[in-house]
């Protein structure tokens, strides 16, 4: 690769690509698909009690910050306020991210580039390479698959082997619920970890295990956990954070480098809460005492059908394992997909009711989806069983098929995606309801214990339940009471027993925030029974800049 001509001293623009996103243009922004994680995979048919919030674009906090040339993240800009920063600014280098639903967004960026700063190298990196063909699809310069520090150091002649350096990275913003705006990450200050990228596991259908690498690669950005630990107390020290998301495929996978980050924070008196992602035969390296002093409150768990044979569920009851892990007061956040090869019209409601009888406190749902880049995609592109003219746009897991499956058409893959949603909602009720109950769970189980890190974490849950979270639960109670006279009722007696947990303030404050928080829930229901349509906001950081 040839490096650019004016090395360090080359001024570079990093841009996410451009909104809006919650609605159908012509550039591939759809209604059905949000830039909302939880609103658009998880939580979907849960009415005004969706949790509304977003996400940076890490990946370009990531690069910027391991790079000593002047450099701008632009990050959700407005397709006029990317052409203004072009036009203000002479940019040697302009880098692009983006993932493959928004290919017509990269390529029209790609050609104002052309026309508003025709001196800048384009480069483009983000799950939107891994499209077969991307050279002829979009004009740029080079396209970067895989991690792209290295890369972009190179090309600007730098030290490609001075270790990364993490980022500050809030984990989320603009957090809404029941149609008003929220504390940041819902009252407890968290931030994004980034130990790792890639997944060794290689499920065939996982883009993000094949774009670095492929099964049993990786890219280890934080190795030990004196590197972890390093970077969570100067997180904790700049940004408050007690509670970390570890953006980690498969964290708990690490034994050795999570056991020796626990070891850290018993020694440094660190209460701190992690959330992680773990396959289930990684979650059984541990014994459930290590979890819970590590603090994982949070497990991101597959949940696919035992029939489907991933290596990953291998001789693991999930239903026994997700009860067992919330009883300790670790939410499970599971992850089934719908419309495997071997669902047919006739199974998929015990499938269903199988995913759902797990009662986790978050459930995602998706469609067997064989992604560009893929071994799936390139397994169904062999078999010819690719569907024609489906647009890019609409390859996400979130709407229908774009493969001919053998049992299930097309369109039912979208009713069968629905149902899945629906149902969950129906039998478990709110996630927030059922958040809360785990959160109650725990606080009884270790308010008490030994360990005085465990009793810390405990006790700030417990302070949420205390001021103010009862009247979420009564604000649900009544809004339910009609149409699922069942969950309202369980919810009722959450909430009774968090009164009586907490005492009379806490009562206090249900009565009289509740109302509030249900005329607020009825409003939102009312005037946009799907989610109105969420925009984030426009960020721009600029660092090294002389």
């Amino acid at each position: 690769m040839q490096r650019h001509s004016k090395g360090t001293r080359a001024r570079v623009l990093l841009s996410s690509v451009f909104k809006p996103f919650a609605q159908d243009d012509e550039f591939g922004s759809r209604a059905i698909n949000p830039v909302e994680l939880y609103h658009n995979q998880v939580t979907r048919a849960q009415g005004p009690f969706s949790l509304r919030l977003f996400h940076r674009t890490w990946s370009l906090m990531l690069l910027q910050q391991n790079i000593s040339a002047p450099c701008t993240v632009l990050d959700f800009p407005t397709r006029e306020r990317f052409i203004r920063e072009l036009t203000r600014h002479d940019y040697d280098v302009v880098g692009l991210s983006g993932i493959i639903v928004n290919v017509g967004k990269i390529r029209e960026m790609c050609r104002l580039i052309r026309r508003h700063s025709p001196k800048s190298a384009i480069v483009v990196g983000g799950h939107v390479t891994a499209i077969p063909g991307i050279e002829r699809m979009i004009d740029a310069d080079h396209i970067v698959k895989g991690e792209g520090i290295g890369w972009l150091r190179a090309f600007l002649g730098e030290d490609t082997a001075r270790p990364v350096e993490h980022p500050m990275i809030p984990s989320s913003f603009g957090f809404r619920l029941m149609g008003l705006p929220a504390p940041r990450g819902g009252g407890n200050a968290s931030a994004t970890i980034i130990p790792s990228v890639g997944c060794p596991m290689g499920c065939n259908f996982c883009t993000t295990s094949e774009f670095f690498g492929g099964k049993g690669k990786f890219v280890n950005f934080l190795e030990r956990g004196e590197d972890l630990y390093r970077v969570m107390c100067e997180t904790e020290r700049r940004l408050g954070a007690k509670a970390f998301f570890m953006m980690d495929e498969n964290f708990l996978l690490y034994r050795k480098r999570a056991l020796e980050l626990l070891d850290l924070m018993k020694a440094g008196g660190k209460a701190w809460s992690l959330y992680v992602f773990s396959s289930a035969n990684a979650i059984r390296k541990y014994d459930i005492r290590q979890l819970v002093e590590l603090g994982v409150e949070w497990i991101w768990l597959g949940l696919e059908s035992a029939a489907s044979g991933y290596q990953k569920l291998k001789g693991t009851d999930t239903v026994a394992l997700a009860r067992e892990l919330q009883s300790h007061g670790i939410r499970v956040h599971g992850s089934t997909i719908i419309g495997l090869e071997h669902h047919t019209p006739d199974n998929i409601a015990a499938e269903i009711e199988h995913a759902v009888s797990h009662d986790t406190v978050f459930h995602q749902f998706m469609l067997y989806t064989p992604v560009p880049g893929t071994p799936l995609y390139r397994e169904v592109e062999t078999s010819g069983r690719l569907l024609p003219d489906v647009d890019l746009a609409d390859i996400h897991g979130q709407f229908k098929f774009n493969f001919r499956h053998a049992a299930i058409s097309r369109d039912e893959s979208k009713q069968m995606l629905d149902r899945a949603f629906r149902r969950d909602y129906e039998v478990n009720g709110p996630s927030l309801f059922r958040l809360m109950q785990n959160m109650l769970v725990g606080w009884r189980r270790y308010r008490d214990d030994p360990d005085p890190r465990v009793r810390t974490r405990v006790a700030a849950e417990a302070a949420q339940l205390r001021w103010g979270h009862g009247a979420v639960l009564l604000a649900m109670e009544k809004y339910l009471r009609d149409s699922n006279r069942a969950v309202s009722e369980r919810i009722r007696s959450l909430r009774l027993q968090v009164e009586r947990e907490f005492g009379g303030v806490t009562r206090a404050i249900d009565q009289v925030v509740g109302p509030v928080l249900l005329w607020s829930a009825r409003r939102e229901a009312r005037l946009a029974p799907a989610g109105r349509r969420l925009e984030p906001r426009t960020f721009l950081e600029r660092r090294n800049w002389r």
